[in-house]
């Protein structure tokens, strides 16, 4: 990789000086930022009122509650845990802990009390920073040496704004910076033990894809900032740049399309649902048009998309300009889609309408990314090139070189908080991580998955199924607004294992123009007929067998995927 496209390369006049060791820390990495683009716009928030703070605004109220937080006896090493919706005061809070030296333990402010209290408790924190409307429950259950609520203590009276510097010990690159829980179960949960260096080479070596981001860029925080992919992707990402961050607060798609307007938008990370929902809009907008505009802009799609892998030029923005404005998405530079599979026909329509638009993957151990296709030089059924550092194989591949994938890197987890056993056994006896993941690299390494290992499903012959490769088949289909495939027993005696779907139905499809329900037959017929059309695209041993239609939606995890687990 030659220098100009070495995105880390400009912290090489910084080292020795303002940082030292390969990487910076979170904090020296945001003072840098700070000394190019104080001026710039950092974090902004539109509801309800607009709010913006600059790079140096916003370091101001970071040192404030970094003096604050030491003047309560956090030290270098100690846990803080913030626990909130999306917005500025979120971003303030962690950065806070981490400039005071100490370990930041994000919550996810969705699960039940009880979960959240069980995590806080296992991560030790002395503090939590928290929403005002759990703030009251938080004080009385009186588990926290001090509680902070992010409304009325993030940059109001509670900080000496022009007070005098703290004796500050400052975290190294090899300390903690976050234990982030990969669920909210009430068994022992597992706290992922993430670096400084692990996040800042990650947010870093991302970019070497080669994938430009630019002080310029305007990012889209919208799923929750205490999963690993925004914190890194969105947050991180933006803020080693000089980029701003707008917080969206609800996944809600009329206000998605406002904020995306009056934010100007030009970095929406998402995962499959929201980028589905979006992509629906727009052909339903297009269909409306009559057959014959329809059939002559899927034409041109299918030319700009020709255009784009063929010289790698994406005519599509200009074609299609008008089509985007009334979307409100004119101002995306880039898509990138995460956090799950998603259909490689989706994929190529974004890019077909002059978006640049790629998959990512990763998971909370390695940082996340870990692959990210490159925006030229992408592939739309691949998940991504392995990034700069990281090094990946295939543990025991099949036929088909298929096996699970195991990764090392600088990106990679130091382990699970005080979980020695489930840490060693994460890892091979030669310190790859064992991701838990199924799939196989090509020539040029990048990486396609086929599911999850404890997914797989074994066919009667021994074939191995994978759900996830038959459920990216069902996407474009707006009557189902869920699926989930897994096996079930045919034969008990036998042992044998068939093929089923769980669908919930888009109810709202389904409704006639008098807004009255579809009768339940007439769903259940549509369904079976979307499954006998999409059975025939499928390998053999793959086809859905048996299909059960549901009344209530699965239970889903807060970045959108069906929690399999719990059906």
């Amino acid at each position: 990789m030659s220098a100009e496209f070495i995105p880390w390369a400009f912290l090489d006049a910084y080292r020795g000086k303002e940082f030292k060791g390969q990487w910076p820390t979170l904090p020296e990495m945001y003072r840098i930022i700070v000394s190019l683009h104080g001026q710039r716009s950092c974090f902004t928030v539109y509801e309800p009122d607009r709010i913006s703070l600059s790079y140096n605004e916003a370091l101001k109220l970071i040192e404030a509650a970094a003096r604050w937080l030491h003047g309560r006896g956090i030290r270098r090493g100690d846990k803080v845990a913030v626990m909130g919706k999306n917005s500025p005061e979120w971003t303030v809070a962690y950065l806070s802990i981490l400039f005071a030296g100490a370990t930041v333990v994000p919550i996810d402010y969705q699960i039940k009390n009880d979960e959240s209290d069980l995590l806080i408790r296992t991560s030790g924190a002395k503090i939590l920073f928290v929403d005002e409307e759990k703030y009251e429950y938080y004080q009385n259950l009186g588990v926290l040496k001090t509680l902070v609520s992010l409304k009325r203590g993030i940059g109001t009276y509670i900080y000496d704004l022009d007070g005098s510097p703290a004796e500050i010990e400052e975290a190294g690159e090899n300390d903690l910076a976050a234990i982030l829980f990969t669920s909210g179960t009430m068994g022992k949960p597992k706290g992922v033990m993430l670096t400084h260096q692990n996040l800042v080479s990650d947010c870093y070596l991302a970019q070497g894809t080669p994938f430009p981001v630019y002080h310029t860029d305007v990012f889209y925080a919208l799923l929750p900032l205490h999963h690993a992919y925004t914190m890194l992707a969105v947050f991180i990402e933006a803020i080693s740049t000089g980029a701003e961050v707008v917080f969206g607060k609800k996944m809600v798609t009329p206000v998605i399309l406002k904020e995306l307007k009056l934010g100007k938008i030009t970095m929406l990370l998402g995962v499959p649902m929201l980028f589905n929902k979006l992509l629906a809009g727009i052909l339903r907008g297009i269909r409306a048009k009559g057959p014959v505009v329809y059939g002559v802009i899927c034409a041109l799609m299918g030319l700009s998309g020709f255009i784009k892998k063929v010289i790698g030029v994406n005519p599509g923005k200009k074609i299609f300009h008008a089509v985007l404005e009334q979307a409100s998405l004119s101002t995306l530079r880039v898509c990138i889609c995460g956090g799950g599979p998603l259909a490689p026909s989706v994929f190529r329509k974004y890019n077909q309408l002059g978006i640049d638009f790629v998959q990512g993957y990763g998971l909370t151990e390695t940082s996340p990314i870990i692959n990210l296709n490159p925006i030229t030089h992408y592939k739309e059924t691949s998940v991504g090139k392995v990034v700069p550092q990281a090094d990946m194989k295939i543990l025991n591949p099949d036929e088909r070189g298929i096996g699970e994938v195991i990764v090392k890197g600088p990106m990679v987890m130091k382990g699970y908080y005080e979980m020695p056993e489930e840490t060693a056994e994460s890892f091979t006896a030669d310190g790859y991580l064992k991701t838990g993941d199924l799939g196989y690299l090509d020539e040029e390494n990048y990486l396609y998955l086929t599911g999850r290992a404890k997914n797989l499903i074994v066919t009667e012959g021994g074939k191995n199924v994978y759900p996830e490769e038959i459920e990216n088949e069902f996407q474009l289909f707006d009557e189902i607004d869920q699926i989930l495939v897994r096996g079930f027993v045919q034969d008990k005696k036998m042992k044998i294992e068939g093929i089923e779907a769980l669908v919930y139905p888009n109810f709202e499809v389904f409704k006639n123009p008098s807004g009255a329900a579809a009768d339940k037959e007439a769903i259940k017929a549509r369904i079976e007929e979307i499954i006998a059309e999409v059975n025939p695209r499928l390998l053999s041993y793959q086809k859905i067998e048996r299909v059960v239609i549901l009344d209530e939606p699965m239970e889903m995890t807060t970045t959108k995927k069906i929690k399999r687990d719990a059906v």
